[in-house]
C-alpha cells in the first residue's frame, strides 16, 4: 500500500498536494507527510495521523513553494514510528533531498546490511531509506544518473518521488509492480498512486509512467530516461 502524490509549478503546491493526499488516505492511515521547495529551500512537515489532521491551514501556510510531494503510509516494513514517515528528507553530499517511496524491496536485508558494514547509520527501519545511502556511495554525472543506476541494484516493487532544489524526479520499478500517474494541470504536472488524485485537484491524466521509466521535471519542462 502507501501512496503517493507530487505537483509542481503551481502557486498552490501544498494544497493541491494536500488534496491528493486526502484522496489516497485509503491508501495508508498511519503517516503522512508533505516536502514542498520554496525556491530552492526545501519545507517538511511529517507526523503520525491521518492528512486532514496533520495539515491544518497553519501548516500548510508554512509549507510555502511551487513543488511539493508528499506520502500516505500503510508499514509493510518498518515500525509504526514517526521516524519512518515519509517522505524521508536529507542533508547530504547530495544536497537536499526528500523522498517518497511505495512499495518492498525484497533485497532491502543483504543491502542494508552491507551498507551498514561500510559505515552507514540508518534513520530510519524502513526499506526507503536504502536508496539515499546507495546514491551517496554510488554516484553519477548528475542527480537523475545517479538515481537510475542505483535504481537497478533494488530488487522488488516500487514507486519513487524525489524532490531536490529545482527538480522533482518520479520513477517505476522495471516490471511496474506498483502504479504511477502522470497528470496536468494548466501549466502543472502531476505524478500520483492513482488518477482519481488527479481528477480530484482537478487536473487531467496523461498517461501511466512505462514501467523502468523515469520522469525528471525542472523549470516546467519534462525529460524521460
Amino acid at each position: 500500500m502507501c501512496g503517493i502524490f507530487g505537483i509542481t509549478g503551481s502557486k498552490n503546491a501544498s494544497r493541491l498536494a494536500y488534496v491528493g493526499l486526502f484522496t489516497l488516505q485509503h491508501r495508508g492511515q498511519e503517516s503522512a507527510g508533505m516536502v514542498t521547495d520554496d525556491d530552492g529551500r526545501l519545507l517538511c512537515r511529517s507526523s503520525m495521523g491521518l492528512v486532514s489532521e496533520i495539515f491544518t491551514k497553519e501548516e500548510l501556510d508554512k509549507l510555502k513553494g511551487r513543488s511539493a510531494i508528499g506520502h500516505v503510509r500503510y508499514s509493510t516494513t518498518g515500525s509504526s514510528d514517526i521516524k519512518n514517515a515519509q517522505p524521508l528528507f536529507f542533508n547530504s553530499s547530495l544536497g537536499a533531498l526528500a523522498v517518497a517511496h511505495n512499495g518492498n524491496l525484497t533485497n532491502a536485508a543483504k543491502l542494508r546490511a552491507a551498507l551498514q558494514k561500510t559505515g552507514a547509520i540508518f534513520q530510519s527501519t524502513t526499506d526507503s531509506e536504502i536508496i539515499i545511502h546507495l546514491m551517496a556511495r554510488h554516484r553519477g554525472k548528475n542527480l537523475e544518473d545517479t538515481i537510475a543506476k542505483n535504481l537497478l541494484r533494488l530488487e522488488g516493487a516500487y514507486s519513487f518521488l524525489f524532490m531536490a532544489p529545482g527538480k522533482v524526479i518520479a520513477a517505476r520499478d522495471p516490471y511496474g509492480f506498483r502504479p504511477l500517474a502522470l497528470g496536468k494541470l494548466g501549466p502543472s504536472y502531476i505524478l500520483s498512486s492513482e488518477t482519481c488524485a488527479i481528477d480530484v485537484v482537478g487536473g487531467h491524466t496523461v498517461r501511466e509512467l512505462a514501467p523502468g521509466e523515469m520522469v525528471i521535471i525542472v523549470k516546467g519542462r519534462l525529460r524521460f530516461k
